[in-house]
């Protein structure tokens, strides 16, 4: 009588899972990947807060419903940054989706403080968005393994998921 021999069925690599391993594999130096996990996400505050402030055309249906205070060219960045991550990995977007909520309190509240006479948000966002580029750049730099300009781009693209994926990881769920 013959044995069969186990076939383990693999799956195959989701575009998503590509990229975590593109990334893994480039950003290696544990410094780095702190300094990744820090200044990531207030990269993306800084970009989502610029693009918050850009002026948005005040239409009169929206004033009228009340509604021109909750729609604002964020809002389309969002909606485009929360759908490119739902074709990635719909469990990781609705962790970005709560993130950017954090974030989009933490805007307002500077709103609030720029009325009340506080710095520009413009300014406050376009400074930590300078700061994070710079700390990440410096990070790069730390790597044995040198990226193209391209990959780094794809990086800050891709990374806010990359980061909430070793979150999930860490709690075994699966994204």
């Amino acid at each position: 009588m013959k044995q069969k021999k186990k076939v383990q069925e693999v799956e195959p690599l989701r575009p998503v899972d590509k990229y975590f391993a593109e990334l893994d594999a480039n950003f290696q130096d544990p410094t780095n990947r702190l300094i990744q996990a820090i200044f990531l996400p207030l990269l993306f505050f800084g970009i989502m807060g610029c693009i918050w402030m850009i002026p948005f055309p005040q239409f009169e249906f929206l004033v009228k419903l009340n509604w021109h205070t909750f729609l604002n060219w964020g809002s389309f960045f969002i909606a485009i940054v929360i759908y490119y991550y739902l074709k990635l990995s719909a469990t990781l977007s609705y962790a970005i989706l709560f993130s950017i909520g954090g974030m989009s309190f933490f805007i307002v509240q500077l709103e609030y403080t720029q009325k009340n006479g506080g710095p520009a948000v413009i300014w406050v966002c376009l400074g930590i968005a300078l700061l994070a580029i710079a700390a990440l750049f410096i990070g790069k730099g730390k790597e044995k393994k040198k990226i193209t300009g391209q990959q780094f781009l794809q990086f800050l693209l891709v990374g806010p998921i990359w980061l909430w994926h070793f979150v999930f990881k860490k709690l075994n769920l699966r994204y």
